[in-house]
């Protein structure tokens, strides 16, 4: 079993962000959306600062 290493954690952690990001969006509460942006703009930046 390979062992992850921190950046590839994050790039994981990016991509799950942004999953569930969309997936919470997609029901239409205030809160919801707020959350979904949330999640996508940490996802867009956890997966920039993996490619840096």
């Amino acid at each position: 079993m390979p062992v992850v290493d921190w950046p590839a954690l994050g790039l994981y952690m990016g991509i799950a962000s942004l999953i569930f990001g969309v997936i919470v969006m997609i029901f239409p509460k205030i809160l919801n959306y707020l959350v979904g942006i949330y999640l996508i703009i940490i996802g867009i930046m956890a997966i920039i600062g993996y490619f840096r």
